[in-house]
């Protein structure tokens, strides 16, 4: 497994590559998000442990759609059961060591979220919730503030964790080992993420705000949802995609240049 560097303008490269996978199979990627958010919030009603259970699968869950995208490539059909790759390696250490890495994962978010607790209002974001008080200027800038505080305490998180899970399960990485491989990638290729995260921060968060605005001065504010929450959920479910062609980018491997060549096709 080679590690690669490529150009800052990689990062809009990939965004497009994502965009091709998509469009391969868009009902199939859509069904595995809606999987993981459904289960996801069924798992948080049971407090603490199922938060603690979603944290600990979510690098073996991140294998088995990294696997889809690479059954979308190789025009194989995408199942439910792609969130059981990791287990399903016949190497036994694999199913060993994604667990060790979703334990460590889990760890650095409880740590992550006492960190944030410290700096940030959490309070003052409750009419985000609860709805029983009117969102005023004072508490949006909390909101983004606490977005960015958030957001560059995950940093290291995120680096050490891209790549890690499939480093694990693909390149038969112990944990330790991977989420190293997996912070040295990003870091070497820091211009082509920062160009890439830009790109989806637009896409996700300044794009739905501004249309939830547009259509709140418009009178429309009570089917701003009905437009929004669709278009996000599609949005989130092309930049899982392109999260494979990160992996391509970075790393060596098969399927490179017919991932690469297909997405020129748009």
């Amino acid at each position: 497994m080679n590690l690669n560097s490529v150009s800052t303008n990689e990062g809009y490269v990939w965004v497009r590559q994502g965009v091709w996978l998509f469009k391969q199979n868009p009902l199939g990627f859509l069904m595995l998000v809606f999987m993981y958010v459904f289960i996801a919030q069924l798992a948080v009603m049971i407090p603490l442990a199922g938060v603690f259970a979603v944290l600990i699968l979510t690098p073996a869950l991140s294998v088995g759609f990294m696997t889809a995208c690479r059954q979308t490539i190789q025009k194989e059909r995408i199942l439910p059961t792609a969130y059981l790759a990791a287990f399903r390696s016949n190497n036994p250490e694999v199913k060993k060591r994604i667990l060790q890495l979703g334990l460590v994962y889990a760890v650095m978010i409880f740590a992550l979220s006492l960190i944030a607790s410290m700096v940030i209002d959490f309070q003052a974001l409750l009419p985000f919730v609860t709805n029983d008080k009117p969102i005023t200027p004072e508490v949006m800038q909390t909101l983004y503030y606490s977005l960015m505080i958030g957001g560059v305490i995950y940093i290291p998180i995120a680096m050490l964790m891209w790549f890690a899970p499939v480093l694990v399960a693909w390149a038969d990485m112990p944990p330790s080992k991977a989420m190293f491989a997996s912070w040295m990638a990003c870091w070497t290729n820091k211009g082509a993420f920062f160009y890439y995260i830009t790109i989806w921060s637009v896409a996700l968060i300044a794009i739905p705000l501004i249309l939830g605005m547009l259509m709140d001065v418009l009178g429309l504010s009570q089917y701003a949802s009905f437009v929004v929450a669709p278009l996000s959920m599609a949005g989130l479910t092309v930049m899982y995609c392109s999260f494979f062609a990160t992996w391509k980018g970075c790393f060596t491997g098969n399927d490179v240049e017919q991932l690469s060549n297909h997405s020129d096709q748009f």
